[in-house]
């Protein structure tokens, strides 16, 4: 059973950064897709960046020269380096996974104050 495990949220000043991370565990599978979506109340998810196995990028308009995705095929592990954060960016993040189908995370919260 594949598990997620996500850190890296919390509260910053506008400006500020955080780097969220998501370990995958328990698939000897290859992972293909791996990325961030998040959820602002009141809103859908969306996405904000993923990163497939052969390396193509996708990032949402709203993030684009902000975030940098990455990730470590040894570790399983996905990366989101957030910088310049707005209050805007506010909002649950969620790790996203495809291993013969989607895996989501808890969600890790990331709060930017004014």
């Amino acid at each position: 059973q594949v598990q997620l495990v996500e850190s890296g949220g919390g509260l910053v000043q506008a400006g500020g950064s955080l780097r969220l991370s998501c370990a995958a565990s328990g698939s000897s599978s290859t992972i293909n897709r791996m990325g961030w979506y998040r959820q602002a109340p009141g809103k859908q998810r969306e996405l904000v960046a993923r990163i497939m196995g052969g390396g193509m990028i996708n990032y949402a308009d709203s993030v684009k020269g902000r975030f940098t995705i990455s990730r470590d095929n040894a570790k399983n592990t996905v990366y989101l380096q957030m910088n310049s954060l707005k209050p805007e960016d506010t909002a649950v993040y969620y790790c996203n996974v495809f291993i013969t189908y989607d895996h989501w995370g808890q969600g890790t919260q990331v709060t930017v104050s004014s």
